[in-house]
């Protein structure tokens, strides 16, 4: 029976630690080529922020075309200058629903908010958790609570 996969890539998170890290951009075809490698791909998703513009948007058809489910939260700049767009919470929400229909768990991201997640797909769903990063910007904390850590290296870049 063949290894059912779920995916998910926080974009922001993955497009600002491999820049910042790596000097690079994330290869999103040798990712999906790797990943969904003699598996069966049930769910992927992309998490963005919506700012509106062409580029973006034709970044965000890239991805669909390569099978990606797109989610996109508005930009919100705040009154003080600050900007709010992360998430979080949607990708937590959509990890634990696929836990039904996935053996094997794909998240893109170095944010350690992940870790308590990580954990409780592992030891409750009893779920293999793959964690893609940049090592010298994602959590330890997410990397320990991980099934495996797979780190993010010129292979994944373009």
């Amino acid at each position: 029976m063949q290894e059912k996969v779920a995916i998910f890539v926080d974009v922001q998170n993955v497009y600002y630690t491999c820049r910042q890290a790596l000097g690079g951009n994330f290869d999103y075809n040798a990712f999906w080529a790797e990943v969904a490698d003699g598996r069966e791909v049930v769910a992927a998703y992309a998490y963005a922020i919506d700012r509106g513009d062409e580029k973006q948007r034709q970044f965000q058809n890239i991805l669909r075309a390569i099978g990606f489910d797109v989610k996109l939260k508005p930009f919100i700049q705040r009154a003080d200058g600050s900007a709010k767009g992360d998430w979080d919470v949607g990708i937590t929400i959509d990890m634990l629903e696929s836990a039904a229909i996935a053996d094997t768990l794909v998240l893109v991201s170095g944010d350690g908010d992940f870790a308590i997640l990580a954990d409780k797909l592992r030891q409750n769903y009893n779920k293999r958790v793959q964690v893609y990063g940049a090592p010298a910007l994602t959590a330890k904390a997410l990397m320990d609570a991980a099934s495996d850590f797979i780190a993010i290296d010129q292979n994944l870049l373009l």
